[in-house]
């Protein structure tokens, strides 16, 4: 049957042969067509280098084996189809998600839709012809043009149906719309043509639209499912039973919501489940339904514990969020972590969020312990790491192991996962040095005013909260701890072992004063990524690792703050007044004594007057006796006739025995480099003029500018902070190397005697002092935290 230019299909009748035209996918959500690629056959499609293929029978476990999904069912609400002001179909949010759909279409996998909207958008239709005649029809017998208290009569749902089906097919003109019943399920002979025209368009790389036929079907009964088969009622119950009729990995359920909440979204403590387990139902509290359609969360749910127990896993996420409409169903094809996932297998330990609960709570009584028991622990864990030294080893020993087998670690990396006795001896060291060091940074007051009498207002320090150090290594606990705050630690599967037992190590030096959980281990499989949406159960991320991976994580991380730097780019500038002697000394530390720190030399600035004197002969020498390689800058390659590989950008983190050389006319000029070209990390000049080389610290605008010194100066030991957690070359909180200090923050305490704000009016009787008081150590029992 013909129908607009499309070709609709009404299975509740025939066992008809179809001829299935060669139509573009999804070319005509608007009056234009999407650019969107044509109906081909399956051999001219794309594949994924992910295999898409799982065992029959047994859903994905985790979200990160979605990525394996092959045959897809996006189940569309009404409130998706429709527009929130009810005035027709929400044509932009569903060119979006057709253009999604193909996207994954393409890359191998077989795509089927089930959408909602015939009882929505025929009650709008509906509606607006009773208004319509109602206003027609008041003006005439009144005389005026005021419409008055017009009441809009009960819309039986198979009416609004009948009114709204044209429409809704009209949309998806140029393609297959399927109509079917709950006769079509329970008949067998029904069910094979069913089945069978499914495979068939599948087949032919063409996306079937499935809906329920609400006009004709007959109004549900309670309690009528069968035994092991979920009866047809809604199109969530429809979207079920045909993903698991067509043995389909993996169902996305489009809603207004956000997905599953533990109690009604909008109450003070509903919290989003991440994911959802058979067994779970009885800790939910459902509220009322959508604004439109006739399921409802407590239906969406039943649906889909009927469809993971067929072995097809689910997914309900939100499908009109304006800021992820565009990328929800890829993102949780790419197991990002979106609404609610749906799974059989429960982990052994708790989630993430419960981790972050759990350090959060711990974390506020380890800030409440006084210096000296916090200085306690770091103590403990120092033993520890002396008394379990074997331990430790032989776990970093698998670790390295691994890694060297994998062979995709180069080096540098290498030699940074490695441990040894030496490098946990100086572990054990910097940490009795933080326990002394570190006992009068909480609680320590700043600032004290007497805002009037008997109105004194102190500032004191206290930890920012919960950090995420990722990846990361146990050894940033000792900064966690001396500082009060709750750690999340997310190691990398390259120092799996190593983390496990130094976690299990600084859980034990907690536990003698019972805070035990302010340290998390995050084991489970959740991305990077995925941490840095927790907005509202973390409070800092501290980055550690390549370029790329801090850059990924400040665009992951829109609500939560990160303290690091996405490059290190740190320049030497040899001005011509330079001693030879420094010059050799500070170039070479500057790059070879550990060229994969972020604080080691990546471009190397000339006078040009040095260019052609002995003092440059020498400097290259060096680096040709270190193995550097050099790579020229645009102005240092046009003087040479043979030169080194010109750099491809001054904006390079070698991270390697390599190194770029240019050329400038003076100090000046090297400041307006390193500020074009540069990171803000360190840089250094090396010159005996003074004058030259005070300009030049004050004009470079870099977290860390030296003189005479070598740019591995850079760091939070070697500037006697105790201990780093990072290097910052953020312009607000901290900058630099971030010790202790940079993991604090200030609250005010306030302490009055009945005072209110009406006292200091005209009429009151109590005038404001602002007197700066002297500040004295706070006592112990006075310490707080946030």
């Amino acid at each position: 049957v013909h129908h607009a230019a499309s070709l609709k299909l009404n299975i509740n009748c025939t066992e008809a042969c179809f001829h299935l035209p060669h139509q573009p996918l999804f070319t005509s959500l608007f009056s234009r067509p999407l650019g969107l690629p044509a109906a081909r056959h399956w051999s001219n499609v794309p594949f994924l280098t992910v295999p898409l293929a799982r065992a029959h029978g047994k859903s994905f476990a985790h979200r990160s084996d979605l990525r394996r999904a092959k045959r897809i069912v996006v189940k569309l609400g009404s409130a998706v189809v429709t527009r929130g002001d009810e005035c027709g179909l929400a044509l932009g949010r569903l060119a979006s998600i057709v253009e999604q759909v193909a996207m994954l279409q393409n890359q191998g996998r077989e795509m089927m839709i089930v959408t909602s909207g015939a009882v929505a958008f025929g009650k709008q239709r509906l509606r607006h012809e009773i208004l319509l005649s109602q206003s027609v029809r008041q003006a005439l017998h009144s005389g005026q043009n005021q419409l008055k208290d017009m009441s809009l009569p009960v819309l039986e749902a198979r009416a609004c149906a009948a009114a709204g089906q044209s429409g809704l097919m009209a949309l998806y003109e140029f393609n297959i719309e399927i109509l079917v019943t709950n006769l079509d399920f329970h008949d067998e002979q029904k069910r094979r043509n069913l089945n069978s025209t499914l495979h068939e368009l599948l087949r032919m790389n063409i996306v079937p639209i499935i809906n329920t036929n609400d006009a004709v079907v007959p109004p549900p009964e309670p309690n009528s499912d069968l035994q092991g088969v979920i009866s047809i009622k809604d199109n969530d119950s429809l979207a079920a039973r045909l993903a698991v009729e067509m043995r389909a990995d993996l169902l996305i359920a489009l809603s207004d919501v956000e997905g599953l909440y533990d109690s009604p979204p909008g109450t003070d403590d509903a919290k989003l489940l991440d994911t959802f387990y058979p067994g779970d139902q009885q800790s939910i509290t459902y509220g009322t339904k959508s604004r439109v359609g006739i399921g409802g969360m407590e239906a969406k749910v039943k649906a889909a514990l009927w469809a993971l127990q067929g072995g097809t896993s689910v997914v309900i996420a939100n499908g009109t969020h304006p800021k992820v409409t565009g990328h929800v169903i890829t993102d949780i094809v790419e197991g990002k972590k979106v609404g609610t996932f749906f799974s059989e297998v429960k982990p052994a330990g708790p989630t993430v969020e419960q981790q972050t609960d759990m350090a959060r709570t711990a974390g506020r009584a380890l800030a409440s312990l006084l210096p000296e028991q916090r200085s306690e622990i770091i103590y403990t864990m120092a033993d520890l790491l002396t008394e379990k030294r074997e331990e430790i080893l032989s776990a970093n020993k698998k670790d390295m192991e691994f890694a060297v087998n994998s062979g995709r670690m180069p080096p540098p990396l290498l030699k940074r996962l490695s441990l040894s006795s030496s490098k946990l001896n100086s572990l054990a060291i910097g940490l009795r040095q933080i326990a002394v060091s570190s006992q009068d940074s909480v609680g320590r007051v700043v600032r004290r005013t007497r805002v009037a009498n008997n109105l004194e207002l102190e500032q004191i320090t206290v930890p920012i909260g919960v950090l995420l150090v990722a990846p990361s290594r146990v050894s940033h606990a000792r900064t966690s701890i001396a500082s009060g705050n709750a750690l999340l630690l997310k190691g990398g599967r390259e120092a799996a072992n190593s983390n496990r037992v130094l976690h299990e190590l600084a859980q034990e030096a907690l536990s003698i004063h019972g805070v035990r959980d302010a340290i998390q281990l995050v084991s489970t499989r959740e991305e990077v990524e995925d941490l840095c949406r927790l907005e509202k159960m973390i409070d800092l991320i501290i980055p550690r690792g390549s370029s790329q991976l801090v850059r990924d994580i400040q665009r992951a991380a829109k609500g939560i703050p990160v303290l690091g730097h996405s490059e290190g780019i740190c320049h030497v500038y040899v001005d011509h007044e330079a001693s030879l002697d420094k010059v050799i000394k500070i170039v070479r530390d500057s790059k070879c004594d550990y060229p994969a720190a972020c604080n080691a030399m990546e471009t190397l600035l000339i006078h040009r007057d040095v260019l052609r004197s002995p003092m440059f002969d020498q400097i290259i020498d060096m680096l040709r006796t270190e193995n550097v390689k050099v790579h020229a800058g645009p102005r240092f390659a046009s003087y040479l006739t043979f030169s080194p590989s010109e750099v491809k950008s001054l904006r390079t983190e070698y991270g390697d025995l390599e190194c770029c050389i240019e050329v400038v006319d003076g100090m000046l000029e090297a400041v307006d480099h390193i500020h074009k070209y540069g990171s803000s990390h360190t840089d250094v000049i090396v010159t005996e003029n003074e004058e030259t080389a005070e300009q030049f610290l004050q004009l470079v605008d870099s977290a860390c500018v030296f003189w005479n010194t070598s740019s591995r100066f850079s760091d939070g030991y070697r500037f006697g902070l105790g201990a780093e957690v990072g290097i910052s070359t953020a312009r607000i909180h901290a900058r630099g190397p971030v010790g202790l200090e940079g993991l604090l923050t200030t609250k005010w305490v306030l302490r009055g005697d009945g005072h209110t704000a009406a006292d200091f009016s005209e009429q009151g009787s109590m005038k404001y002092l602002h007197e700066n008081l002297p500040v004295a150590p706070s006592l112990h029992g006075q310490r707080t935290s946030n």
